[in-house]
């Protein structure tokens, strides 16, 4: 009888085992991973996932037995008996977690560790690393194209320079502003769109002008603060061409919700084409800039805007009143 009791429950032990990994591997609850770093992100999740499955399948199973087991029987009106300590089990639920949480705590700042690439934490301000590249004009917009960053006070805008790096990075300066990213390749190009080859290391330079951003793509599963006044750095290797959202993830005014733009991850003939075309637009129009908020936007008001979306969602135009 003990023996078939043992086999049971191996048996059971292997099957919630399974079921923890292959729920893991198949949830379906991330979006495609388009980068390396995903990938890492990605390994880290489905474990912790796994793991906190198998722990449901374990407790709810106990419960739902004892539930039937230990029910109470038509007649019993007595007590169960009374039990005060299990030495041996008390070890058990202790040392199971204890062992499990050190675990996860060890591979989860592996992944950061390595998701952080080649960062260097020294060079995150802006002290000795200036090049005055353009002046702003009295609502903080650019009046040339050029690497945007913080600002002084004679309003001369800054660009932050990347320490010199290997020539398998690619250096793309990020500028963040209400509300609006812009992004700065070398020739004095500047666009709205950011553009990456696949299979190239990637390395953000990024700035805020105005308040507090935050660069957000959900299919490389990265995520970075942009800080005025200071200089913050990402690195990625896009591996799955597509077009993706880049999202402001920090509340940073009335339009927040509409700082959207998209990152194209090209193969290399694609950008080579890209980037030469964008260099001719370069030099037909050496002030051209493209912001990712429309002129027309940035002359709405308030009310203007919020109706519009609220169009575009289907929504009841008499409740956004009323909500005024």
């Amino acid at each position: 009888m003990r023996k078939n009791n043992l086999i049971s429950v191996v048996v059971i032990i292997g099957l919630i085992f399974a079921a923890s990994i292959w729920y893991g591997r198949n949830n379906g609850l991330l979006p495609v991973a388009a980068g390396d770093e995903a990938v890492l992100y990605d390994g880290l999740f489905n474990t912790i996932l796994g793991i906190a499955f198998g722990f449901f399948l374990v407790v709810e199973g106990v419960l739902i037995y004892s539930i039937i087991k230990f029910r109470r029987r038509k007649g019993d009106d007595n007590d169960g008996p009374a039990i005060h300590e299990n030495l041996s089990l008390e070890i058990v639920w202790t040392a199971i977690p204890t062992v499990i949480v050190m675990w996860v705590a060890i591979y989860s700042f592996d992944v950061y560790t390595a998701m952080q690439g080649t960062q260097d934490l020294g060079g995150m301000a802006h002290g000795g690393m200036h090049q005055t590249v353009a002046k702003a004009d009295k609502s903080g917009m650019p009046m040339s194209k050029a690497t945007l960053a913080s600002s002084n006070s004679d309003d001369v805008l800054m660009a932050g320079t990347l320490p010199a790096g290997s020539d398998d990075v690619l250096a793309i300066n990020v500028s963040a502003m209400q509300f609006a990213w812009i992004f700065n390749y070398t020739d004095e190009i500047a666009t709205a769109e950011l553009h990456v080859p696949v299979g190239k290391k990637i390395r953000l330079n990024m700035n805020a002008v105005d308040v507090l951003h935050a660069f957000w793509v959900p299919q490389l599963r990265i995520k970075q603060d942009v800080i005025p006044g200071r200089e913050t750095y990402l690195e990625f290797t896009p591996r799955v061409v597509g077009e993706y959202p880049v999202v402001c993830a920090e509340l940073c005014g009335s339009y927040h919700g509409g700082m959207r733009t998209t990152m194209v991850i090209d193969t290399p003939e694609d950008y080579a084409t890209w980037l030469k075309e964008q260099q001719e637009i370069a030099s037909n129009d050496p002030e051209a800039i493209v912001a990712s908020r429309a002129a027309s936007v940035t002359k709405m008001s308030e009310q203007e805007y919020l109706a519009g979306k609220v169009a575009q969602a289907g929504g009841d135009m008499h409740m956004m009143h009323m909500s005024h």
